[in-house]
């Protein structure tokens, strides 16, 4: 009170300052002025007798602005950071593509190369005729410390299956042998990304590689070549080549834009686009003597296709279908065997692609794993990767489990039942390493 009677004897009759007060107009810091909005004018309707002229409610509004771009400077500024950007390693995967040969002897001395099945081998791996019978497979014979990161997929040499090839996580791809001293031949680096699928031509003189870093790539076997290159921008999850002689130019590749594009890969141009599904597509299995193939995609339905028709024949979509991330054909090809989301093998005949409902196999844990499923030789067993990284051995003719073991320490993603041995088999999985057991 006295420091206010001072004040008031000094001439000053206000506290705090009277500019600011003025300002505001008496309002305090917790009334907030009332805004009055501002209308914006539009141009003149025009008259409604003349169709050319009328504008009615579209009118535009007088300074709205139809073409908006960065400014002079802004334009500088983004010229001179482009000029400053040094090209990623995306644009240069085509500069990093190599290959390395591990062993000495590419050539034996009749002057074959590795491409050639070996003929002093105790099992005939020229036979066109599958084993009469095959049996459970019951040790570790050999462990291929394959890769530094997880092992995405095994595929085997065609026909003789003298050789696997794998595709790993740090996006290399190897060549290993299966028999003799089961050396890694061939190493084949040109992808910045993961692998996700690799596939053989009929003979093996080629396969195609499809990557996360959104690239296929055709590679020559014997020589690691990089033979071609194609993209659409977008992931790649499965590949197929055309099994038709004739046709072994063609190939398809089902795209994470739910797209299932068809290449030539003479030219590397598109020659066919199937664009029925609503999820990325999963994978691609050629059924009925190679005129059709059947498609899976993450949205729970299986589509059948011929070929170079851009229209599913057939469209199968069930309520109580999941995802299936795997499909592998029988040898004889009467069958298709589905790896559902449910922890569940699916069956289906190939002729009319009907649902075997009889033929389901459970036991093994694969929901939310691309778990690879495969048939034995003479189509006795379904073999499926787990997980746990257990891999589990069905009977086909009861559906019940046969055996199961620990294969892995991560997932067992992968497995392939060798096509001329009774009882030897290939796993991979997410701790980078192949196994044969037998």
């Amino acid at each position: 009170k006295q420091w206010y009677q001072r004040r008031v004897r000094a001439g000053k009759r206000f506290v705090g300052e009277v500019s600011k007060a003025e300002e505001m107009e008496g309002r305090t810091v917790f009334e907030k002025e009332k805004q009055k909005a501002k209308k914006r004018k539009k141009e003149l309707v025009g008259d409604p007798s003349d169709p050319d002229g009328y504008k009615g409610p579209w009118a535009e509004y007088v300074d709205q602005v139809k073409v908006s771009g960065p400014t002079e400077e802004q334009r500088q500024t983004l010229e001179e950071w482009r000029a400053k950007k040094e090209p990623t390693s995306k644009d240069k995967t085509e500069d990093k593509e190599r290959t390395i040969l591990h062993i000495d002897d590419p050539l034996d001395y009749q002057g074959r190369s590795f491409m050639v099945a070996p003929k002093d081998s105790e099992t005939n791996l020229y036979s066109d005729e599958p084993p009469a019978k095959c049996f459970m497979p019951k040790k570790l014979l050999h462990t291929y410390d394959a890769h530094n990161k997880g092992v995405a997929k095994i595929t085997l040499f065609p026909k003789s299956g003298h050789m696997v090839r794998s595709a790993g996580m740090d996006s290399k791809i190897k060549l290993w042998e299966v028999y003799g001293g089961r050396r890694c031949i061939r190493t084949y680096a040109g992808h910045n990304k993961a692998v996700r699928d690799i596939v053989f031509n009929n003979d093996g003189s080629q396969f195609l590689s499809a990557s996360y870093d959104r690239m296929i790539k055709l590679w020559d076997t014997e020589t690691g070549e990089c033979v071609s290159r194609f993209t659409t921008h977008k992931i790649p999850y499965c590949v197929q080549f055309n099994p038709e002689p004739s046709k072994q130019h063609l190939f398809i590749s089902g795209m994470a834009d739910k797209k299932i594009v068809g290449w030539d890969a003479r030219s590397g141009s598109i020659v066919q686009e199937y664009d029925r599904h609503l999820g990325p597509v999963n994978t691609i299995t050629f059924i009925e003597r190679n005129i059709s193939f059947v498609s899976t995609s993450d949205d729970k339905s299986i589509r059948v296709w011929d070929w170079d028709i851009p229209v599913d024949r057939k469209h199968i979509a069930d309520p109580g279908m999941h995802s299936i991330p795997s499909c592998t054909i029988s040898p004889t090809g009467k069958w298709l065997a589905c790896q559902s989301m449910d922890n569940k093998i699916t069956i289906f005949a190939t002729q009319k692609l009907r649902l075997n409902r009889k033929k389901v196999f459970k036991g093994h844990m694969v929901a939310g794993y691309a778990c690879q499923c495969n048939f034995s030789p003479d189509s006795a067993y379904l073999v499926s990767g787990d997980a746990d990284g257990r891999c589990f051995i069905w009977d086909w003719k009861t559906t019940k489990v046969y055996k199961r073991f620990k294969a892995h320490e991560g997932v067992c993603i992968g497995c392939v039942w060798l096509p001329h041995e009774t009882s030897k088999l290939l796993t991979c999985g997410w701790d980078g390493k192949i196994k044969l057991w037998d």
